[in-house]
């Protein structure tokens, strides 16, 4: 079984920035896109941003600009730099991991981790 372990959200003020973490406990090359969602209260989860294996990557219009994803194969880790961080980015993040299984795909998430902008 996969497990994804998120940390690094918190309560930051609107402008600064946080870096999220996610830890997979297998290698990330087993996955062929890795990626980070919000689900705000009230609302859908959402897609941030999400890289595939052979790295590119894809981002949410409102965050283009201000959020990069990232990744340490060495580490089986996937990051979420957030700058600029306005209210409206305050939500739970979840990392999410997809992988297919007898040609089928297959979707992994973590626990999730508050991310709360405010003054």
């Amino acid at each position: 079984q996969v497990q994804l372990t998120e940390s690094g959200g918190g309560l930051v003020q609107p402008g600064g920035s946080l870096r999220l973490s996610c830890a997979a406990s297998r290698s990330i090359f087993s996955f062929y896109v890795m990626g980070w969602y919000r689900q705000a209260p009230g609302k859908q989860r959402e897609l941030v941003a999400s890289m595939t294996s052979g790295g590119s990557t894809n981002y949410a219009d409102s965050v283009k600009g201000r959020f990069t994803i990232s990744n340490d194969n060495a580490k089986n880790s996937v990051y979420l730099q957030m700058n600029s961080l306005k209210p409206e980015d305050t939500a739970v993040y979840y990392c999410n991991a997809q992988r297919l299984y007898s040609g089928s795909p297959v979707y992994y998430w973590g626990q999730g981790t508050q991310v709360t902008v405010s003054s």
